[in-house]
């Protein structure tokens, strides 16, 4: 049986566009990667995609009527074709996960939906690195009373010169984006006075355009866009780039670092190494000389941009592991002492 994508987003059969939006907007921001430690970002993941999966199918009216009448299966092939059974379509019809992210933020728009309903301040209460308020109990139930009480808020910001403090967030980002560079936009909701000099939380959409070659710990900040309090100015948010874990690669600086394993006879005899680079480029690295164990190959121009020089890049250091065997027989150890003490004519 397929996956339940009502289930999945928390809604009825019945529910409306709208209320599609503000359940996903929810459970994305609540399961995104970025927002959750690396320990537990593998259950983090599973859960995006499996939430993203879900809502680009619902959102979508024709994909929800097949989903509706056929249920999951279906949408792999092209139902309304009498000979449908027989005419699957080609590929995944499953979209990349972030791109579903990315194409609901960018519907949202610079200003995101401050002016909105209070159901999407609440949605957000907990949203990690996307919500700027720690404390976020207060949420606003717009007062329509024009009574201009705004006016002390206002004398106040602007005698004071102060800033509320400073909010920090992670950006957790992979090794492709630093080593190709990449554009985020970033949910983030905030406190501020209203009207009235009542808390009370907006929300906006910041990009964040992630230069090639940017390191652990480069900051990005985003003046006076963290909280307000009464008499201040509101505060600055800042994030801070986090490298996330890669499969092959390790960073060094500028550099990066392979940890290549190969056998003893690979080491006596050569290897050729075939390596996919960060922005999908395929290496070929033939290994001709005896390898011994530490030994470190170092492929220049194939690591890391430099940030402040996009055009220049650091290497590619390729560090050795060789094993040996745990044991041998005595012919074999025989043929070796013959081999490596025969005398080269």
């Amino acid at each position: 049986m397929g996956a339940d994508y009502y289930k999945i987003l928390k809604v009825s059969r019945t529910s409306s566009e709208e209320e599609l939006r503000r359940s996903y907007k929810k459970l994305a921001m609540r399961w995104h990667p970025d927002k959750h430690p690396r320990v537990n970002q593998p259950l983090a993941e599973s859960k995006f995609k499996q939430i993203c999966e879900a809502y680009d199918v619902l959102s979508d009216p024709t994909k929800r009527h097949i989903y509706d009448l056929y249920g999951e299966d279906a949408l792999k092939y092209d139902v309304s074709s009498p000979s449908a059974a027989a005419a699957p379509h080609g590929g995944s019809f499953h979209r990349d996960a972030e791109d579903v992210f990315d194409e609901f933020l960018n519907g949202l728009g610079g200003g995101g939906n401050n002016n909105n309903n209070n159901n999407n301040n609440n949605n957000n209460k907990n949203n990690g690195e996307f919500n700027n308020n720690n404390n976020n109990n207060n949420n606003n139930k717009n007062n329509n009373n024009n009574n201009n009480n705004n006016n002390n808020n206002n004398n106040n910001k602007k005698n004071s010169g102060r800033k509320a403090a400073a909010i920090e967030n992670k950006l957790g980002c992979s090794l492709e984006e630093l080593y190709k560079g990449s554009k985020r936009k970033m949910v983030i909701s905030r406190i501020v006075p209203d009207d009235s000099g009542k808390p009370s939380t907006v929300e906006e959409v910041l990009a964040i355009d992630i230069k090639p070659g940017w390191k652990r710990g480069t900051k990005i900040t985003f003046p006076e866009k963290g909280n307000q309090e009464p008499g201040l100015l509101p505060g600055d948010l800042t994030f801070i780039v986090d490298e996330k874990p890669h499969a092959t690669f390790k960073r060094d600086g500028n550099d990066l670092l392979i940890n290549q394993k190969i056998s003893l006879v690979e080491a006596l005899t050569g290897k050729t190494l075939n390596l996919t680079t960060l922005d999908g480029r395929n290496l070929t690295i033939e290994v001709s000389d005896v390898v011994k164990p530490g030994h470190e190959v170092v492929i220049a121009g194939e690591g890391m941009p430099i940030s402040k020089e996009p055009r220049t890049k650091g290497n590619l250091r390729i560090k050795f592991d060789v094993k040996f065997p745990s044991r041998l027989s005595s012919d074999q150890k025989a043929d070796i002492k013959r081999v490596l003490t025969r005398k080269s004519s």
